[in-house]
C-alpha cells in the first residue's frame, strides 16, 4: 500500500496530523475523518496486483539493429476494475539510449474478468540473448489516493542475431558463381572440375578444351565446358580468443569475422557445398554440423548470436585437433583469426602442417583501417611517429601473411567493409582453379 501524491496534497491542505508512522513507513497516518474514509474506500476499490495473470508472446529473435515486439497479456480475475501503470523491465542493452522510459511504461485499464495486451518494443544494441526482468504494476483506486504495487516474473528471451550487413554482396557473387557453374559461355578449367556440356567454339576459347571426336561428328568445332565440383566440404572456423576482442571501428573483430563467414556460408550453400561452423578458443564455443543447404544459414546465424570474445589466448593445438575431428576428410578450412605476429608464429605455424597436408586452408583477418590512415599522416613529430608505428605494423602483417603463404595457405587481409566480399572472391577463385 502506498500513499499517492494526490492524497499527500489533500492531507497537507485539509487535515490535522495526530500521529506519525513508525520508522521505515511512508505517509501520514492520522487525517481528518472524511479524508480517511475516502482513502480507505479508494484503497479497497483498487484491484489487487498479486492475483493478476500475466503471459508473454511475440518475437523470440531479431537481427541487431532491428526491433522486436514483445506482447504482455494481463488478465484481471478479480471483481474490481484494474486502473494501473505497468513497467516491463529489460536489460539496458535491450534499448537504444533515451528510449527505455517511453517504451517500457504503459497505462492499463482492465475490467473484471477481462484481459488486455500491451506491447513493448525493444531495439537491442548488442547481440546475444536478452532476458526479460520483472513486470511491476501499480494499481490505483478510482480517486487515485492510494495504490497497490507488486511485481511478477514473466520469463521471455529475445535472441539478437548478427546483422548480416554483407548480404548486399550476395547477388553479385551468385552471378559470378553461375558463370563458374557453366550457365554462361565462360569456360573454366582446372584439376578437379567436372565436365558439363559441349558447345560451339568461339574465338578466344582455350584450344585445349576442343573435343575432337565431337568435332568430327559435326560441321562445327565443339568445345567442352566445365563446372566446379559440387558437394565439397567447407568448415568455417571462428577464433574467439582474445585477439577477436580488439575493436575495429565501433565493433570487435569477431563481429566483422562473423559477417564475412555468413556471406561465405550463404554463397557456398548455393554452390552445392556442405558448410559447417566451428567456434573455438580454449574449448568449442559453437558447432554447426550436418545441416542441409536450406537450414545451414539459419543454423549458423543462430549459433553465432550468443558468441562473445573470450579474454584468453587461443589454444592452437586444441583448435587444430577440433578441426581435424570436425573435418576428417579433405575440406576447405576457412580460419577467421588475427594476423598478429606472436599468436601466428608461436601458435598457428607450428601446427599448420597438420592441416595443410590434408586440407586446403584459407586464413582471413580483419585489418584496421585506422592503421592505414596513420601510415599516411604527416605534419608534426607526433604524426610522424604514428606513421612509423603504422608502417611497422603493416610490415609485420605482410611478413606474417607471407609465412602463411609459404605453407600453401591462401591469405585474405582486408578491412571490415570489404572483408566479406574479398573472402567470397577468394572462395570463388579456389573453386575456379579446381582446388576444392
Amino acid at each position: 500500500m502506498a500513499l499517492t501524491g494526490r492524497a499527500a496534497l489533500l492531507a497537507a491542505l485539509g487535515s490535522i496530523p495526530v500521529g506519525i508512522l513508525e520508522p521505515g513507513w511512508t505517509g501520514i497516518l492520522a487525517v481528518n475523518g472524511p479524508l480517511a474514509l475516502a482513502c480507505a474506500c479508494d484503497y479497497a476499490l483498487a484491484a489487487p496486483v498479486r492475483r493478476l495473470l500475466l503471459t508473454r508472446s511475440g518475437d523470440a529473435s531479431a537481427r541487431l539493429g532491428e526491433t522486436a515486439d514483445v506482447t504482455l497479456t494481463v488478465t484481471n480475475p478479480s471483481r474490481r476494475l484494474l486502473r494501473a501503470h505497468l513497467r516491463d523491465a529489460w536489460p539496458p542493452s535491450s534499448w537504444q539510449p533515451a528510449t527505455e522510459t517511453a517504451a517500457s511504461r504503459h497505462g492499463l485499464s482492465v475490467p473484471p474478468g477481462e484481459r488486455r495486451r500491451v506491447t513493448t518494443r525493444l531495439r537491442p544494441t548488442r547481440r546475444g540473448d536478452h532476458h526479460a526482468d520483472r513486470v511491476t504494476i501499480r494499481s490505483y483506486g478510482p480517486l487515485r489516493l492510494f495504490s497497490r504495487q507488486g511485481s511478477h516474473k514473466v520469463p521471455w528471451t529475445v535472441r539478437v542475431l548478427p546483422p548480416f550487413t554483407s548480404r548486399k554482396h550476395l547477388p553479385s557473387k551468385l552471378t559470378r558463381l553461375r558463370e563458374l557453374d557453366g550457365r554462361t559461355s565462360l569456360l573454366t578449367r582446372g584439376e578437379g572440375t567436372e565436365f558439363d556440356s559441349l558447345r560451339e567454339y568461339v574465338p578466344g576459347d582455350d584450344t585445349r578444351s576442343i573435343d575432337w571426336r565431337a568435332t568430327a561428328r559435326q560441321s562445327a568445332v565443339a568445345v567442352r565446358t566445365w563446372r566446379p565440383e559440387r558437394d565439397r566440404h567447407i568448415l568455417l572456423v571462428l577464433d574467439t580468443g582474445r585477439t577477436s576482442a580488439g575493436r575495429v571501428g565501433d565493433a570487435p573483430r569477431l563481429d566483422a569475422s562473423m559477417d564475412a563467414a555468413l556471406l561465405l556460408a550463404a554463397l557456398a550453400s548455393r554452390a552445392g557445398d556442405r558448410v559447417d561452423l566451428l567456434a573455438y578458443d580454449r574449448r568449442v564455443r559453437a558447432l554447426v554440423q550436418g545441416r542441409s543447404a536450406r537450414d545451414v544459414l539459419p543454423s549458423v546465424v543462430n549459433a553465432m548470436a550468443p558468441l562473445e570474445p573470450a579474454l584468453v589466448e587461443t589454444d592452437a593445438r586444441g583448435l587444430t585437433a577440433a578441426v581435424l575431428r570436425t573435418a576428417p576428410r579433405s575440406s576447405l578450412i576457412v580460419l577467421l583469426t588475427a594476423l598478429d605476429p606472436a599468436p601466428v608464429e608461436q601458435g598457428l605455424l607450428p601446427v599448420l602442417p597438420r592441416l595443410t597436408q590434408r586440407h586446403t586452408v584459407l586464413v582471413a583477418s580483419v585489418a584496421d583501417p585506422h592503421v592505414a590512415r596513420m601510415a599516411k599522416a604527416r605534419g608534426d613529430a607526433g604524426a610522424v611517429y604514428e606513421a612509423a608505428a603504422a608502417a611497422q605494423d603493416q610490415s609485420e602483417r605482410r611478413r606474417t601473411a607471407e609465412q602463411l603463404r609459404r605453407h600453401g595457405v591462401t591469405v585474405v587481409d582486408a578491412t571490415p567493409e570489404v572483408l566479406a566480399p574479398t573472402l567470397a572472391d577468394a572462395y570463388l577463385a579456389l573453386k575456379a582453379a579446381g582446388r576444392l
